[in-house]
């Protein structure tokens, strides 16, 4: 898979919220963050957020909470618009967060994922997580169970 020409990658900005905000809705209707949420997210001295452009609108976003010389990090977030997938964009931001969580010290990444998204554990999968638990019903109000995923990072080599 290559990520289409016109895809553009930079650091989330509070300028982004409005954007992101649209897109968390329509990506994750029934859980999706509140904006106040995203805003201190976006905020934290101990976060990443990434987005991603296509001309000129944004099409993904994605967060890693990695507080700098914590041996743990944790993809908070990700999504990718529905016309935008399967072009190697969530590969790249995947990427992207394990590098920042490899940089800023962490030797363990740490997410959940719903468990009714295969297409996103395949994902994770590909990038070296492992499913270590279950959260049963974390994702409200549907129900769907949380699939609690590790990656470990090898600091001179990416994840292990």
């Amino acid at each position: 898979m290559s990520v289409a020409p016109s895809i553009r990658l930079r650091d989330a900005e509070v300028s982004d919220l409005d954007a992101i905000m649209a897109l968390e809705q329509a990506t994750f209707p029934g859980d999706a963050w509140s904006r106040d949420a995203m805003l201190a997210e976006l905020a934290s001295p101990h976060t990443l957020y990434l987005v991603v452009h296509s001309d000129d609108e944004l099409v993904a976003y994605a967060g890693l909470s990695a507080p700098s010389g914590a041996e743990q990090a944790d993809i908070q977030t990700l999504a990718v618009d529905g016309t935008h997938r399967r072009l190697g964009i969530g590969t790249l931001l995947v990427e992207q967060l394990l590098g920042a969580a490899r940089e800023r010290g962490a030797r363990e990444v740490f997410l959940e994922v719903r468990a009714d998204n295969p297409g996103a554990r395949a994902l994770y999968e590909r990038h070296g997580f492992a499913e270590i638990g279950v959260r049963p019903r974390y994702y409200q109000p549907d129900d769907v169970d949380a699939v609690v995923m590790r990656a470990r990072i090898d600091r001179t080599e990416g994840v292990a």
